[in-house]
Order: structure tokens, then sequence, then C-alpha cells
């Protein structure tokens, strides 16, 4: 692998750099010297981490390691990729803070449910590992064991739910089989609506599975029964799973900030829609995220307008400062039409490793940034990583995705809108859908060359994703090509505006007290509504609160609208008190219920007095009414009183 000291050492001048030939062995004393000094530590091999880290001693977390002969190095364009190399180290350089875990346990209890033999198959091989249970969905061929070493039962799972550790099942037609069974299975009377609760859920029954992108809840196994090596894998992963295991809680989630719901009245429901495992739900005003479920796919905070839902793998912020490190380094170093590719590291790092081992390699404009789920991948990311000078985007997807990848569509499509309202011709956005590495290095090689800024931008942003996304769509606006004033995006974009149907609008001001972000405003002087189109998330809350239905979205990126003042929707005439001059409502409302009242209801009289307090505030007409000594009865008209059981019985007997 060449190695272009001269192109990494441009990008970092004020680093410590030294290479090696055979760091991991011959050489290995000078890893020891440098690892014992104060100070991080990046080293470019991950082949022998594990080695690395054992010779550091007490200070292994002061390494981070950075694969570059892979993903650069081993290539046929392996000669011009230190500005690539000197990315990767500048991205590797920027750490990660911690992130918080969840701890599931398991005591073992398993539930096989199949239809046939394999299932007790299955729990003879597990029986002395775990607490077993196989229930069959029908025993007409299956013969009765002869000796019980685990329970079998009869039954079908009609629902399921639950996590690893705390699975549960609704069960049908449950029935226990008789110790008295011969040559066939005789059952117990069936029961149905019966619980089961376990640890552990081994699927061979070959149905369809008991839970949504059923690959991404752990505890629940699926095997074909008819394929003996897929149950046997199963089986294998099933021991195991005894104990606690830690997993990331891959989102942070504040529910003052979610704006799913207010006074019952929905809104925003994204999360909802895209969330692949059913992790979350509605919880009140906003939603709650279960981690125990959660996969970590990433795409509600990816979608979520408000910041309510952040992923911690890391967080946006780190992610981008990741990107901003990768770009200006490899365009210090000397490279150009940088091609940002996001890969994960289960299917993605296998195929970049592929290609480099037994194909092409990766061209040395790509430039691999591995996330934990691409489908983590938000709008802020895109739009910073062409603010800081990449030519395109790319997703890598396996050819059949675990799970829907709807959310990043809706995030590319809005990329897509704006880098083209931009005046970024060309094919800038797009995923990769392939297991085969020749098919990946071929599309990044056919992308060709697509014009970057001019001058990319350095700006450093921490902060919420809404902030990072602020910042980084002002740096494009003004480094681009054209850099128009409002843009038009696709339904269900986080920015926008509303349009109000000003005749239909009474200002009721409901829609201000359903504003989540404080985008509609009120005046406290006077009848008035505001709106601040920079803190509209698109929610739609004041769509659905809205009495009259005059209030409809308009999603849209107007790159004024940060330095915008409150723009007013509607105002009118403030109704004063008749009596001490206050005021109180609007006035053409206040009109229009007086005109309706007078001289049409029996409490207010044409040419009465009562009328002049439909024109007072409120305590002035309580003033009034006690002056007046106004009797609220007086002048009802009388009513028939309603019929009783006992009228019609002395009505029918004769006596009425």
């Amino acid at each position: 692998m060449r190695l272009d000291v001269a192109a990494i050492r441009r990008e970092c001048p004020n680093c410590e750099l030294k290479s090696f030939r055979h760091l991991c062995g011959a050489e290995l004393d000078h890893f020891r010297n440098i690892a014992a000094a104060e100070g991080m530590l990046t080293v470019a091999c991950t082949q022998q981490a594990a080695q690395f880290s054992d010779e550091a001693g007490e200070r292994p977390d002061a390494i981070s390691f950075v694969n570059i002969r892979e993903t650069a190095g081993w290539s046929r364009e392996g000669a011009r990729t230190g500005p690539k190399m000197a990315g990767l180290l500048a991205s590797a350089s920027i750490p990660a803070p911690d992130y918080p875990l969840v701890t599931l346990s398991s005591e073992g209890v398993i539930l096989i449910y199949g239809r046939d033999e394999a299932a007790i198959e299955a729990g003879r091989l597990l029986a002395d590992h775990l607490d077993v249970t196989v229930m069959l969905k029908q025993l007409d061929e299956a013969v009765p064991p002869a000796a019980t070493v685990f329970p079998i039962v009869k039954g079908t799972i009609r629902s399921a739910k639950g996590h690893f550790g705390a699975f549960e099942l609704a069960i049908d037609d449950y029935a226990r089989l008789r110790p008295s069974s011969r040559d066939r299975f005789v059952l117990d009377p069936p029961r149905s609506s019966v619980t089961s609760r376990c640890d552990i859920v081994l699927d061979l029954s070959g149905d369809l599975p008991l839970f949504a992108a059923h690959d991404l809840r752990d505890g629940y196994l699926r095997a074909d029964p008819k394929d003996p090596a897929a149950v046997l894998r199963a089986v294998l992963t099933a021991r195991d799973l005894v104990g606690s295991f830690d997993k990331p809680r891959y989102v942070d989630f504040a529910p003052a900030l979610c704006a799913h719901s207010r006074s019952k009245r929905t809104g925003c429901h994204r999360c909802l829609d895209l969330c692949p495992t059913g992790a979350i739900t509605p919880d009140g005003d906003h939603v709650a995220i279960d981690p125990n479920i959660c996969a970590g796919c990433g795409q509600c905070a990816a979608a979520c307008p408000t910041g309510a839902a952040s992923y911690a793998l890391p967080p946006p912020d780190t992610q981008l400062q990741k990107i901003r490190a990768m770009l200006l380094a490899y365009r210090e170093a000397g490279g150009a039409d940088a091609v940002l590719l996001f890969h994960d590291g289960s299917h993605g790092t296998p195929l970049i490793e592929a290609l480099a081992r037994h194909g092409d390699g990766l061209p040395a404009n790509a430039l691999p940034f591995a996330v934990n789920e691409v489908t983590q991948v938000g709008l802020e990311a895109i739009v910073g990583a062409f603010a800081y000078g990449v030519s395109a985007v790319r997703f890598l997807l396996r050819a059949k995705p675990h799970h829907d990848v709807t959310g990043l569509a809706q995030t590319i499509a809005m990329a897509e809108a704006i880098l083209g309202g931009l005046g970024f011709a060309g094919r800038r956005l797009a995923t990769i859908e392939t297991d085969d590495p020749d098919a990946l290095g071929e599309h990044l090689t056919d992308i060709g060359t697509l014009a970057a800024v001019a001058t990319p931008a350095t700006f450093k942003t921490v902060g919420k994703r809404r902030d990072l996304l602020r910042f980084a769509l002002g740096e494009l606006h003004r480094l681009a090509p054209q850099p128009v004033d409002v843009i038009a995006l696709p339904q269900g974009a986080p920015v926008g505006a509303i349009t109000v149907d000003t005749d239909g609008c009474t200002l009721c001001l409901s829609c201000v007290s359903a504003c989540p972000t404080g985008a509609l405003r009120d005046d406290p002087e006077r009848p008035v509504l505001k709106f601040i189109e920079d803190a509209c998330v698109q929610c739609g809350l004041c769509q659905s609160t809205c009495p009259e239905k005059v209030i409809s979205l308009k999603p849209q990126i107007d790159f004024r609208a940060a330095r915008a003042p409150a723009a007013i929707i509607k105002e009118e005439e403030p109704a004063l008190c008749v009596r001490c001059g206050t005021p109180f409502g609007v006035k053409s409302t206040i009109d229009r219920i007086a005109a309706k009242l007078e001289g049409r209801h029996w409490m207010y009289p044409a040419g009465d007095k009562r009328v002049e307090a439909l024109r007072m505030c409120a305590d002035c007409r309580v003033i009034v009414m006690s002056e007046q000594q106004f009797d609220p009865f007086k002048g009802v008209p009388e009513r028939t009183p309603p019929r009783t059981t006992d009228d019609y019985l002395r009505q029918r007997n004769g006596k009425d």
C-alpha cells in the first residue's frame, strides 16, 4: 500500500506524524513508547487493533483507530489517495461522547413455536441450556415422547408483544398434553385467550412473523422449519441468550419538545409512521419510545422536526463535526470532487473490504463515512456536507433492506429539492442498493465530475438538529450557484409556512395556544395573529386545532425567515367595553354576536338595556347585572313539563 505522507502532513502541519512498515511486529517497541506518552493517539490500522489496545496498557481509551488500507490505499487509484487518508484520519480524531446503555436480562425461558418434529428436536438441543417449552400448532403427526424432558403443548399464537426478556404472547386453542398419551397426543380441553410470558421466542412455525421488522426484534428468532441449517443457526443463537446484555439507548427523547398532540388534537406523527419495530407509541401530548424495543434505525430522529428525538450514536453535532473534519482535511490535502459515501458496519464495511481485496477498490474521491444505520442520517448532515464542499452524496443499502427506508427516501427528496433550487445540477443524491462489491465500485466510478461550492464553509456548530440544520442551510445558501430566496419542499418537510384564509378567521387564537414552538403568536394589547416562519416545524397542530378550518401548511424553505420579524397574518380593531373602555375582544365578533341575539333571543329584547351587556367586558357585565338586579329566569318562556312514567300509567288507567 502506497502512503502519501506529504499529503497527510499538509492537512495537519502541527500533528506529530510517524509512519512505519511493520508497527505490529518488528517495530512494536516504537508503538509502546508512543502509547506511553501523554495525549491522544490515532493508529491507522484496524486489523491489529486488538493487539495495539493490549499493548497500550492503562491507556486504551486514549487511542482511536482508522482504516486507511481497504478504504483508501488498496485501490486501483491508490497513488492518489493521500488526500482521502488525510480526511479519514482527521475524522477519526474527533472524539465521540459516550452513549447510554439499556440492560436487558434473560433467565433463559424460551418458547419454541412450531408445527412438527423440527420444533421438538430444537427443544431437545436446547433442553440442557434453557428452560424450554414447545408449542405446536397441530399434533396430528407428532409422536408423544417416552420421557417428559420439557413441556409440549398445543396452541396458536394470536398476537405477540414485548421484548427480549419480557415477551407476552396471546394464545388461542391452548391445550396441555396428557401423560397417558400412547401412540398419539391426547389433550386436555382447549382454552383461548391464554397469556404466556417468556424471555426468548424461537419461531419455527413457517407462518408470517409475529413482529413487524422481525429481524430487528432482539430475542425473537425465526427460521424456516424446512431448512435444517437455518434452524440449527437459530438454536445456537438462542442457546447463548441467558444473562444480562447491554444495548445502546439509541435515541434520546425530550418529551417537552414533542409536537405530537395538544388538547387531544393530533399534530406531528412522523416518527409513528416511520418506526419499523413499533417502539414508538402515543403518550398524551407526546410520544413514548421504548428503548427495549428500539433497534436504532434512527428514522425517528432524522424526521423529528423539533429535535425531541435525537440520535445518540453519535449525536448529530458530533456526526456533522466528523464530516466537516473529513471534507476540510481532504480539500486541504489537495483532494477534489469528493463523494461522501454513507454506509453501515454490518453491510457496508464488508462490501468495501471485498472491493479493496478482490476488485479495484474505492475511487480516490469516494470518502466512506461509517454510521450505525444509514437511515439515521438527517437533512442537516446532507446540507452541511454540501456546504463543506462535497460534490455528491451516496447511501449504501442492502439489496433487500432489513426494514422500510421510507424515512431516508423522504430526507433525500427534501435535500434534492433544496439542492436543485439552489442551482446544484446533476444527480447529487442517490442510494446504492446492492450486495455486490463490483456494482458498488461501478456506481461510484460512474458518478463523474460534479461541481462543488467554490469556497467551502468552515462553520462548526454544536446543539440540536434544528439548530444545525438552520445554520447549514444559511451557509449553503450563501455559497450556492443560484441563491434563490424561497424553495418549495415536499410534504413532511420540517420547515415551512402556513396559509390562512383571513376572511374565515375569527381571531379566536386557538392556533396560538396549540403551537408548540411559538411560531404563532398573539398580542396581549390588541386582536392580532402573528407568524414567525423560522420557528415553524410543520407539525400541523394549528391546522387540526383551528375550529374554522382555515389554516393549511405550506412546506418551503425561505432563507430570509431567520432574519425576518414576525409577520402579521390578521389584525382587527379591538372591542372596547362601553362602560370602562377596556379592550376585551374582537370588535367584528362582538358586533356579530350582538346582531344575532338582539331581538331574536328572549334575554335580549330589541331596544332593551340588556343588549349593552354584550358590549361590556366581563367585570363590567357582572357589575351591571348586579346593579339592575337582573333575573336570568325572568321572561323565560314556560315549557310543558316532561311526561314521566307515572303520567303515562295514570293516563292509561283513565285517571287523567
